[in-house]
């Protein structure tokens, strides 16, 4: 495989006030198209620094993608660096103008001032890449079968260039081989229960082919790659081994594609013309936010009660004041009325009630930080599940929230 280099520039990320998701799409993108990353590099807007980082990695890599620092503001110093470095002189790019001017003058609907007209500059050295989402062009450069490629730091701008020129580019360049992946969905078991449960059959694999275990937020996809040159008899041998590994971890597997929890949801519900309600007390709306994520949600999603107060769970969801003062919030019985409140307010087919304590305070000796209830069901039956968690606030929502999808994709499919 190609070996890349990623460098990331900016001291937004080296103190943490900008997280680098950049890198992280990058490789997942790169890995896909059959290309190796096999470093990762974050630095600051600094000339020496930048320097150091591309002398260092053209030592490594065949290919050395960049992103940051192509701003207008005198801190994005990235294009003057590479400038210089490839010995090459600051021109006005035309295209690149014109597509400054246009963004300005009918998108933006904004005066084109003198600095949004640096964006237009470029080192007569390089290959301009046109960014089709936004101001700064990406930059290529050649050198010593060396390949350098300077992309914005917008994620949505990078992510386009990345997708439309940059690895039709580096696949075609490289001649490269093809490459085909199969991925699918576990729940309710731990990566490495799993990859016990798997370890012949993963042992037996041709040397053409990879198995990638990616867990997250309670859940872990597994992804088959295979490699060859011809298409249709890698393709073939992929549909074969991957038959081989449902079979291995049905009793596990969510979906066999590549999507997430809520989009399986989204199919079953569609398929029943079905609607769905939401009564959210610890997660404060993230399960709606998920849900609502997905084209065409409006199809089967009807809404969602936030009650995070006992109050509203009273006066907007019914739940009996009597239960809630003897059980708790936090407790099977308020799950159980926060799923009825919501079924019949809302006048949907299925509903999820959550509440629990997500922490890091409002815990006790009874119910420690991670307690949770969760509902799931129909006006016909409901079934609950308490957890234990043990993260911090935010995985303690995301995982609430993983569990009561799958525990109302398995209610769905049981009925």
């Amino acid at each position: 495989m190609i070996p890349v280099s990623i460098i990331t520039i900016g001291d937004e990320l080296l103190i943490g006030q900008v997280v680098d998701t950049n890198s992280a799409w990058m490789a997942q993108a790169l890995n896909k198209a059959g290309f190796a990353v096999i470093r990762r590099v974050a630095i600051g807007d600094n000339k020496p620094d930048i320097i150091h980082a591309l002398d260092e990695e053209r030592k490594q890599s065949s290919v050395i993608l960049i992103t940051g620092g192509l701003g207008p503001t005198n801190d994005d110093i990235t294009k003057y660096v590479l400038c210089a470095y490839f010995g090459g002189k600051m021109i006005v790019d035309t295209e690149a103008l014109k597509n400054v001017t246009y963004l300005f003058e009918e998108v933006f609907k904004r005066p084109l001032q003198e600095i949004n007209l640096k964006q237009a500059e470029v080192p007569d050295c390089c290959t301009v890449l046109l960014n089709k989402r936004g101001t700064a062009p990406g930059m290529l450069f050649k050198q010593n079968e060396k390949i350098f490629i300077s992309m914005p730091g917008v994620p949505d701008e990078m992510m386009g260039m990345m997708e439309d020129g940059v690895i039709p580019y580096l696949i075609k360049e490289f001649g490269m081989e093809c490459i085909v992946h199969q991925t699918l969905l576990t729940a309710g078991i731990g990566e490495s229960f799993l990859a016990e449960m798997i370890n012949d059959y993963e042992k037996s694999l041709p040397s053409s082919v990879r198995l990638a275990y990616l867990p997250a937020h309670g859940m872990v996809r597994l992804r088959l790659t295979a490699t060859g040159k011809d298409k249709a008899q890698t393709s073939s041998l992929l549909d074969t081994l991957f038959r081989q590994l449902k079979q291995l971890v049905a009793a596990y597997m969510v979906t066999d594609k590549d999507e997430t929890l809520e989009s399986v949801v989204a199919h079953l519900l569609t398929r029943q013309n079905a609607s769905l309600a939401l009564a959210e007390s610890c997660t404060g709306g993230y399960i709606s936010h998920l849900i609502t994520s997905m084209p065409g949600s409006s199809a089967y999603y009807n809404g969602g009660v936030v009650c995070y107060s006992n109050a509203v769970k009273e006066e907007v969801l019914s739940v009996n004041s009597e239960i809630l003062q003897q059980y708790g919030a936090v407790s099977e019985p308020v799950a159980r009325e926060m799923l009825t409140g919501v079924l019949s307010k809302l006048k949907s087919t299925y509903a999820i009630a959550v509440t629990g304590i997500m922490g890091p305070g409002g815990g006790s000796a009874e119910k420690p930080v991670g307690t949770v209830w969760i509902a799931v069901g129909s006006a016909l039956d409901i079934q609950t599940k308490k957890l234990n968690l043990r993260f911090d606030r935010q995985k303690n929502i995301q995982l609430t929230a993983m569990h009561g999808l799958n525990m109302l994709r398995q209610f769905i499919l049981s009925q």
